[in-house]
């Protein structure tokens, strides 16, 4: 772990964080399926399930989610968080010439999202993640 404090970066480029949202680790379909009950009488609704990865969210406000997730991916530690951005490039090469700690190299994964893990100045591994266009 990076232990020496980011460098502020001065200008950044414009972007724009679009939501925040928690990941809960779970340890299997049992787990899964608790969740989807006690947060469904909660008012969330299912909108995405990966096998390893839940997404819950509210139907009156959609950016209010909660990730249920068995795995970071394929081999991948969990993350704590996931924020969505704008622009994933741009936060990845501000992260990088801050001096903060990649987790995860930045990569375009196969379910149609741009992202990289960096830890935050709690430790915390963070998933920066953009949606990319289908088939591009």
């Amino acid at each position: 772990m990076n232990e020496a404090p980011m460098e502020p970066v001065g200008e950044a480029p414009m972007n724009e964080a679009r939501r925040a949202v928690p990941n809960v680790a779970v340890d299997g379909e049992e787990s899964l399926a608790a969740n989807r009950a006690f947060y469904g009488a909660l008012g969330f609704e299912e909108v995405m399930d990966l096998g390893w990865v839940m997404t819950m969210a509210s139907p009156a406000q959609p950016t209010a989610q909660i990730n249920f997730v068995e795995q970071g991916g394929p081999a991948l530690v969990v993350p704590d968080m996931s924020v969505e951005v704008s622009d994933v490039d741009a936060a990845y090469a501000a992260m990088v010439a801050a001096g903060a700690d990649i987790v995860r190299e930045l990569q375009d994964e196969t379910w149609g999202v741009r992202r990289f893990f960096v830890r935050d100045p709690q430790g915390k591994v963070v998933n920066v993640v953009a949606h990319t266009p289908v088939g591009g």
